[in-house]
């Protein structure tokens, strides 16, 4: 079949339908991109590799035991993925094509307060835990802490994390330009290669970021460093520029781009 020929043969429905399947697969890589979930496609394909083998070859013992690991497959993956998957639907459910675009002139003034504070409270040796919503919601974790509701502002923060404050244990949620809820308790990092040095506040950020898409800010009440969490992963040592940019990063530029998920 020549080009000019499979051309002809090609509708619109043809195309629309090739376009579609593009954005799916192209937002299922963006989904697992830089997750453990690449290692773990990485192995289901070695193992579909083995038994395309193990036929190809008539190893009968081989053949059956690949067999019956890609039977359980389907329910493997789900497992395996289940964090993966509550993002993508979660995302799905917020916006179904791209992620939303942030109001940049909210997220700046955001950000400054939450810059201001958390460099107000390193310089004076007070811990604080600030989480930050971006597409999908956390709801589940404001209603176990005290609900505010308040307009986010500097000196709000500060007197929160005071320690003298009520509410100055647990963390505080952020969403839009609200101070959500205070005191609030986050799921630990179950990770068993963390450090022991991280305590208890920066394993309650990895928690919260491994299990939704939000971003956490982290003032260590021991050394005064300020800390971001994001996607399970931690990025430390920032001073009050870095930690601007930071934020603005994964609060802007990544949610404005088309597709983002993460």
């Amino acid at each position: 079949m020549t080009w000019n020929e499979f051309l002809t043969l090609l509708t619109w429905r043809d195309i629309v339908d090739i376009l579609l399947v593009a954005v799916v697969f192209y937002n299922l890589l963006l989904l697992i991109r830089g997750t453990r979930a690449v290692q773990i496609l990485l192995g289901i394909l070695f193992i579909g590799i083995l038994f395309y083998l193990a036929r190809l070859l008539q190893l009968e013992a081989l053949q059956t035991i690949l067999g019956q690991i890609s039977f359980l497959l389907p329910f493997a993956m789900i497992v395996l993925f289940q964090q993966e998957i509550r993002r993508a639907l979660a995302n799905v459910g917020r916006n179904p094509l791209f992620g939303l675009a942030p109001n940049q002139e909210e997220v700046e003034t955001t950000v400054n307060d939450i810059v201001l504070a958390a460099s107000g409270l390193s310089s004076r040796g007070i811990g604080a835990l600030i989480v930050i919503e971006r597409l999908e919601g956390l709801r589940n974790y404001i209603e176990n802490g005290i609900e505010l509701d308040s307009t986010l502002s500097y000196d709000l923060l500060i007197n929160i994390f005071s320690p003298d404050a009520p509410l100055h244990d647990g963390a505080a949620i952020i969403q839009g330009d609200r101070i959500a809820a205070a005191a609030c308790f986050l799921p630990l990092t179950s990770n068993p290669e963390l450090s022991k040095e991280f305590g208890t506040r920066h394993r309650a950020a990895l928690g919260i970021t491994e299990e939704t898409d939000a971003l956490a800010v982290i003032v260590s009440e021991e050394t005064s460093a300020i800390s971001v969490a994001i996607d399970g992963e931690i990025e430390r040592g920032l001073d009050g520029k870095g930690l601007r940019n930071t934020l603005f990063r994964y609060l802007v530029t990544d949610l404005q781009a088309p597709g983002a998920t993460t």
